[in-house]
């Protein structure tokens, strides 16, 4: 931990974000615009954290957007989002960390005051202190000078440097006062509990909990931002347990609180899937962590709702114990409504999570059965190009606390891991194009479009898959001409019998 006791930190400011720090500085004496670093730049310097986004506070009216265009002019920026009703305006640059692009902030010190039926504020012009006293947390509450004689030096009027050693996570002000006047304030303190690994003081507990019905004010969209960066912590866990144990996480994701919970009958009680769930999804983070979490962020999605069909699937049966049979498929079918409710895309995004979610146990049958290549062959056909996250995904699913389980189905895995590649190299079914395809099929039996066409094309795939003819146009065709007088009678039957 840097020593964040020094009151210039100077010399831990990254080199690519103290440049931006002078420039902006530099601009601003020039300007005659007294400025200010906040927020999130100062808590990660002192954290010795990487920074992309930098917000700066002005003091006096317009002067925000004033050295917004100042700076935009000297560092050849693109000025964006311009605010004029609230002095505000940001600065894209090339990324101080050199990955991307960075953006600058830019706002007029200001005070808030609230509606009760409202969480947008009567904003008013303001001091450097009223800014600090308008913001979450005191890890964020901080302010750093930037001109060039000052460079470093911390203004800290709430303690944030002592929280942030001391690793706990509350409000500068009373939190039922800060989290009434801003409900949105209690999914961010489970969002940077889960990024920065702090727990959240019991007394702003107690006032997420208290002020938890307020959040009907906020949109889902704002409540679905914050969600999408807790999922991108390094620990998600936390995050999500923040927001159940505040109570919280039920007014929105009613479905992730129905796993929790454990019943018990005769003696025999399941998991509790809810903590498992958390479970998994930290799994996951640690078998993809050479991989972006912007890489891996749906495949962490899945991981949240893989088992979200338990609880409609839940049956016990004397002699057999709890089962859940078919949670796969209920779950993949919930997840349309989760999705729309919740703001996320409904798009590739969403089929990529409903396949994850649809197939998760297949791979786990094939454990507990004889690896045959007909099955591999199948699951490589159904999984396609998600196959590698579906295996990380059921490894991330082993949460057993006994070791000599969790080896058996680690080899086990090891074991369908090795038999697909194996599987495709021969048949190359991962990515399944038909050796004979439809018009084929049609010019060689005089046939028209229509459902018989089908049928042929799907025995043809069948007989690849259960590895009766290898996957190859010659094979496929020879054994069309034997089956096609079968399947031809067939439908004319069924069809004859349907009048």
């Amino acid at each position: 931990m840097p020593n964040i006791k020094t009151q210039n930190v100077s010399d831990l400011i990254h080199p690519p974000v103290e440049q931006v720090l002078t420039r902006v500085g530099k601009t601003a004496v020039d300007e005659g615009i007294e400025v200010y670093a906040v927020g999130g730049v100062v808590r990660d310097t002192l954290l010795d954290r990487a920074t992309t986004d930098i917000d700066f506070v002005t003091i006096g009216h317009g002067t925000g957007i004033q050295l917004a265009e100042a700076v935009c002019n000297d560092m050849n920026g693109a000025t964006a989002h311009v605010y004029p009703n609230f002095g505000t305006a940001s600065v894209h640059i090339p990324s101080p960390e050199g990955d991307g692009v960075a953006a600058l902030e830019f706002v007029g010190a200001r005070k808030e005051s609230y509606r009760r039926d409202s969480r947008k504020p009567i904003v008013e012009e303001g001091t450097l202190n009223d800014d600090l006293n308008r913001r979450d947390f005191t890890v964020n509450a901080m302010a750093m000078h930037i001109s060039p004689d000052r460079l470093g030096e911390i203004i800290d009027p709430f303690g944030g440097r002592s929280d942030l050693k001391k690793g706990v996570l509350r409000t500068p002000l009373d939190p039922a006062k800060t989290f009434d006047d801003d409900p949105l304030r209690i999914i961010r303190a489970a969002r940077f509990s889960a990024q920065l690994g702090f727990p959240i003081d019991p007394k702003t507990v107690r006032a997420m909990r208290k002020c938890a019905d307020r959040l009907s004010i906020v949109s889902m969209e704002r409540i679905s931002y914050e969600l999408e960066k807790i999922i991108s912590a390094s620990i998600p866990s936390i995050g999500f347990r923040a927001l159940f144990e505040s109570t919280t996480l039920k007014l929105f994701f009613p479905e992730l609180v129905a796993l929790q919970g454990v019943d018990t009958i005769g003696g025999q009680k399941h998991k509790d899937n809810f903590f498992h769930t958390l479970e998994v999804l930290d799994n996951l983070v640690q078998l993809t962590a050479h991989r972006s979490s912007k890489e891996t962020h749906w495949l962490r999605w899945a991981a949240l709702l893989h088992d979200i069909g338990k609880p409609r699937t839940k049956r016990f049966t004397p002699g057999i114990g709890w089962t859940f049979h078919g949670h796969e498929e209920r779950g993949a079918r919930m997840i349309p409504k989760i999705f729309k409710r919740l703001r996320l895309p409904t798009d590739e995004r969403m089929k990529y999570v409903q396949k994850l979610i649809r197939l998760h146990h297949r791979p786990v049958s094939l454990v507990d059965e004889i690896v045959t290549d007909s099955a591999v062959r199948r699951l490589l056909f159904d999984a396609g190009d998600v196959v590698e996250d579906l295996m990380l995904l059921v490894r991330a699913d082993i949460t057993s606390k006994n070791p000599l389980r969790v080896r058996k189905y680690l080899r086990a895995f090891d074991t369908v891991d090795e038999k697909m590649i194996v599987v495709e190299e021969k048949d190359r079914v991962r990515n399944f194009q038909p050796p004979v395809d439809g018009l084929e099929i049609m010019k060689s039996l005089n046939l028209e479009p229509g459902r018989l066409v089908g049928e042929l094309k799907e025995a043809i795939r069948e007989a690849i898959l259960e590895g009766n003819i290898p996957n190859e146009h010659d094979a496929a065709l020879d054994y069309l001409m034997k089956i096609k007088d079968r399947i031809m009678k067939n439908a004319r039957d069924l069809e004859k019998n349907s009048r």
